[in-house]
């Protein structure tokens, strides 16, 4: 039986059972073999867009005896997928805007779908705006840690949603509000880390670029800080001057 990575198992366990699974950017197909070997998806497209590691999930699930029921499929994202021809799509083991651009470009696909599974490796933010001008409503959300990397996976499904504050589409409004307690790891994280780069900026000469990346730095700050608030009680106090350097 197929052993998974923490960050592979969270995204098993957000597909609903009994749906055909378009797996795409599969790698070595060990969730695609997963899901079938555990009764969660009757059928799987593993997709990738390159032949390396496509020809390493084809031999992945030759040892597992299941060619019969996960299909390979070489292709950019959900191109070479039928619209209508799978119930739930996982997206993963990508930055955010490949995957933004992934959905965009399969529209229809993604639209035939009853739920996405995303993970997105680098900018949530932009990945959940996507969702929400795209008719998209996230019900589930967790955030896994796996060699000192923090993970949100999101749950989606059609339907309206209004997250409002821009802390919300950085962090997720259900990962927030339930506290979750990967979330709260992270945030203090990157908090320490965003305090260790401004001390080194504060040390710098105050060039213009400087004086930029401060600002961003200080703004990225506030969203943490405006987070652990929320979930903790914990108000955190920045001068005015530090939120204009």
């Amino acid at each position: 039986m197929m052993k998974l990575s923490v960050r592979l198992k969270c995204i098993a366990d957000m597909v609903t059972p009994g749906l055909t699974v378009a797996d795409v950017g599969c790698d070595h197909a060990h969730l695609s073999v997963y899901l079938i070997e555990n009764g969660i998806a009757p059928f799987v497209y593993a997709a990738d867009i390159n032949e390396g590691p496509l020809k390493r999930a084809r031999e992945c699930i030759e040892r597992a005896g299941l060619s019969d029921r996960i299909r390979t499929v070489l292709c950019d994202g959900l191109t070479g997928i039928r619209a209508g021809s799978v119930g739930s799509i996982v997206i993963a083991g990508m930055g955010g805007p490949l995957m933004t651009d992934i959905m965009r470009a399969s529209g229809e696909v993604c639209l035939g779908a009853d739920e996405l599974i995303l993970e997105p490796q680098s900018e949530p933010s932009l990945v959940r705006h996507y969702l929400e001008e795209s008719g998209y409503r996230i019900i589930s959300e967790k955030m896994v840690c796996e060699e000192n990397r923090f993970y949100p996976v999101l749950k989606c499904i059609h339907g309206k949603m209004e997250l409002k504050r821009e802390v919300f589409y950085r962090y997720g409004s259900l990962l927030i509000t339930e506290k979750d307690p990967m979330l709260i790891r992270h945030l203090h994280n990157h908090r320490r880390v965003l305090l260790d780069i401004r001390n080194k900026l504060d040390a710098s000469e105050e060039t213009e670029s400087v004086l930029s990346k401060k600002a961003e730095l200080q703004m990225e700050l506030q969203y943490a800080e405006e987070a652990i608030f929320m979930i903790e009680g914990v108000n955190y106090e920045v001068s005015e001057s530090d939120r204009n350097p």
